[in-house]
């Protein structure tokens, strides 16, 4: 227990004449009663500066570990005699604190045991009230014996750091000095330990973070403005982070999401690194999953923030920032792969992770893509004509870079990569909505496309349910189905029979799969029209000598054609009458070729 208060110092530290020097400091310190420490260490918080690290790692062997240890104790009232000292105890906890935060700032005490041993009272200290005076020094003294000591991120995150951190952060100053140094320790815990673990242990806290996080990105212009940026994105936009969208849409707090939308418009719109927009962006299409496609286009009413923005404002931005992301990695990733050095790997870690980032603008554009047509369909006027035609030009500039990519890639015989199945993915749903865009470059390409495969798949069957929409689509005329068929999706011979190709035999496949467990007419009938066309061309026998079909498809391919002729008239809503013409097509072609598949006529005949 200290002997004495901060009022009753000795004489002797007031009557020098000359400035207090070191040496009078450490002979304090190294007093026999513990008013001569506490006069010692009042005189380091005065004149020793922080980068003086000789000085600090003398004072702190002078002044000793359990003088330190029972300082702290009295100031928490946790020292034996405690209640004689309660007028002081603020002040024995601020001079505690004030100089256990110095003495971190040399690496060596700070990642010592007995600072890791404290973190636990700093902790206490923190959680008691919010805003207390010796909050700056907490955080001071956390982030230094962290960033020194693995043990010191493990004991923080043990002791109940997280809990304390959103406590405290949640009412600090916007922009403070508390504020930064907390958003680096909670950077630094995510670095040091697994988000999987936290989110499992801290979900609700990570939550109420976001929402004081997502403030400061908005409404700061300073590089925390940056530092907000990274967090977000470590907590939000990472591989654990769908367990943590829940959470986020069901918040009491609305605005978050505003916040979120006006930091990234603030990034997009300004003069910053390249890879700081790629942040943003990556940050935007979390948001978009999290909020729907609705999100580019909200309407900004916050009551701190004064200028204002126009909806469309940040559709535009985050189209044109991804198109340009887009046309740089396509590019990229091409000289990498058939430019390169051929001892450049493309299982490197910068091949991937332009990968990766290709995926991202391109599910940026999906989401655009899905956008507009929503906005088609229900004839809203969430934003102009104009926006609507700036944003079709650039999905048009932009599905004609990503085209030719692919022709770059079937030049070169390349047909296998994740970066090429998500190329024909962002182009089967663009096209999808509109399938006479690029209709000669498709013309070209789909039966390459129809071939591409990921990675990871023995043979193609991603990239044709990808383009499963658009051939449906193309089909809903007499004319589409003879344009698939000029297309080379299967060949036309002058035999009625012939052993189909990859391509002809993968389509089949994947439409007997797309239809198997729906009940959508539509879908059906227009499925049905394309196997009606394909099997114009072939015969059951043929179809089942090949090794890579199997009974399955079969049933369901005869499930699918059955199911459609009999949805003949029992439909009469607009969206069947508009299937007439397609149902037409599966009639004549099953009036031809029925004989050759006998399975099929006998699901249709039952």
């Amino acid at each position: 227990m200290l002997r004495k208060d901060l009022q009753t110092q000795p004489e002797q530290s007031q009557s020098h004449s000359h400035s207090p020097s070191l040496e009078d400091c450490l002979k304090l310190l190294k007093g026999e009663r513990d008013e001569q420490r506490l006069a010692g260490l009042l005189l380091v918080t005065k004149f020793c500066k922080g980068d003086d690290v000789v000085s600090l790692r003398k004072v702190h062997d002078a002044v000793g570990v359990r003088f330190l240890d029972r300082l702290l104790r009295t100031g928490l009232g946790t020292g034996s005699n405690s209640n004689s000292v309660d007028s002081n105890r603020d002040a024995y906890l601020q001079l505690s604190v004030t100089v256990l935060a110095a003495f971190c700032r040399v690496p060596e005490i700070a990642s010592s045991e007995d600072m890791v041993a404290k973190i636990p009272f700093i902790v206490e200290i923190m959680s008691k009230e919010p805003g207390a005076s010796v909050i700056e020094e907490c955080f001071e003294f956390l982030y230094l014996v962290t960033t020194a000591s693995g043990d010191g991120v493990t004991t923080l995150y043990e002791c109940g750091g997280m809990r304390v951190l959103v406590f405290q952060m949640s009412t600090l100053p916007d922009g403070s000095h508390p504020m930064e140094v907390a958003i680096k320790l909670v950077q630094l815990i995510l670095s040091k330990l697994s988000l999987e673990i936290i989110m499992n242990d801290h979900l609700s806290e990570l939550s109420m973070m976001v929402v004081t996080i997502a403030r400061q990105f908005a409404i700061l212009h300073s590089a925390l403005k940056f530092d907000s940026l990274h967090l977000l994105v470590a907590i939000i936009s990472s591989h654990y982070s769908a367990l943590f969208h829940d959470p986020l849409r069901v918040l009491p707090e609305r605005n978050w999401s505003m916040y979120m939308h006006v930091g990234i418009v603030a990034i997009l719109q300004n003069r910053v690194a390249p890879a700081e927009k790629l942040q943003a962006l990556i940050l935007a299409e979390s948001m978009v999953s999290i909020m729907g496609e609705e999100w580019l286009i909200t309407k900004i009413e916050l009551p701190d923030i004064q200028d204002s923005i126009p909806a469309d404002r940040c559709l535009l931005l985050v189209l044109e920032s991804a198109r340009v992301e887009i046309a740089v990695l396509l590019n990229e990733l091409a000289y990498l792969k058939y430019e390169a050095p051929k001892n450049t790997s493309t299982t490197s870690e910068s091949f991937l992770l332009k990968q990766r980032n290709l995926a991202v603008a391109f599910s940026l554009v999906e989401k655009i893509i899905k956008l507009i047509s929503n906005i088609g369909e229900n004839q809203g006027d969430s934003i102009n004509e104009n926006t609507f035609t700036k944003v079709i030009n650039g999905l048009d500039e932009t599905i004609g870079v990503v085209l030719e990519y692919l022709q770059d890639a079937k030049e070169h015989g390349q047909k296998k990569g994740n970066d090429l199945l998500a190329s024909v993915r962002l182009v089967g749903s663009y096209l999808a909505e509109t399938p006479v865009a690029c209709k000669e470059k498709v013309r070209e390409l789909l039966q390459y496309m129809l071939l591409v495969e990921g990675e990871d798949e023995p043979s193609p069957f991603y990239s044709i349910c990808f383009l499963l929409p658009m051939l449906c689509q193309t089909t809903m005329n007499i004319e589409g189905c003879k344009a698939l068929v000029s297309y080379g999706v299967y060949k036309a011979k002058e035999q009625v029979q012939f052993p189909v190709d990859d391509s002809t035999l993968h389509l089949l496949k994947a439409l007997a799969y797309w239809t198997d467990n729906t009940n959508d007419t539509s879908i059906i009938v227009m499925a049905s029209s394309i196997c009606a066309l394909i099997f114009d061309m072939t015969s059951e026998e043929a179809l089942v000598k090949n090794p890579n079909f199997d009974n399955n498809s079969l049933n369901r391919l005869s499930k699918l054609i059955a199911t459609s002729l009999a949805s003949r008239g029992q439909d009469k809503s607009d969206a069947a009458k508009a299937d007439t013409d397609l149902l037409e097509i599966v009639m004549a072609g099953y009036s031809r070729w029925a004989h050759r598949f006998p399975c099929i006529r006998e699901r249709v005949e039952r």
